[in-house]
């Protein structure tokens, strides 16, 4: 089997895990963490691994992604213009009438209960726009 092959086979789960076990550094504890308060979150999320190897989390609609990057891992919330963040958590990104994004670097805290709250915002959000249709 080819290596795509391989990796079709496997679940999108078990792909996450196999990337931060990958990563082997702080970006990989760090993705651990983000993925872990997501589930905390919203327990029914849904994983994915999309654009040959980014990890994504559904429910009712994308949720957001998590790519790792040398120096940061980014969180991307798909609809992040339209989610309050009164802690202040998006810091890239900012620009676009769409999307928002969290950049975690090396050595930074994760304030978990703020960024549960934004899941959980983004899941509400979601659901609305499904429930609207």
């Amino acid at each position: 089997m080819s290596e795509s092959g391989a990796q079709e086979a496997k679940s999108p789960s078990r792909l996450i895990d196999e990337r931060i076990a990958a990563l082997g550094d702080w970006r990989g504890e760090t993705l651990a963490r983000l993925r872990a308060l997501i589930r905390e979150a919203d327990p029914d999320v849904v994983e994915d691994w999309k654009w040959r190897g980014v990890p994504v989390w559904y429910h009712d609609g994308m949720i957001c992604t998590g790519e790792t990057y040398k120096d940061k891992v980014k969180m991307t919330f798909a609809k992040g213009a339209s989610l309050d963040d009164p802690s202040g958590l998006f810091n890239a990104s900012l620009d676009g009438g769409t999307r928002r994004a969290i950049d975690f670097r090396e050595g930074e805290a994760v304030d978990g209960e703020a960024l549960k709250a934004l899941v959980r915002e983004a899941v509400t959000l979601n659901g609305s726009r499904r429930r609207a249709r």
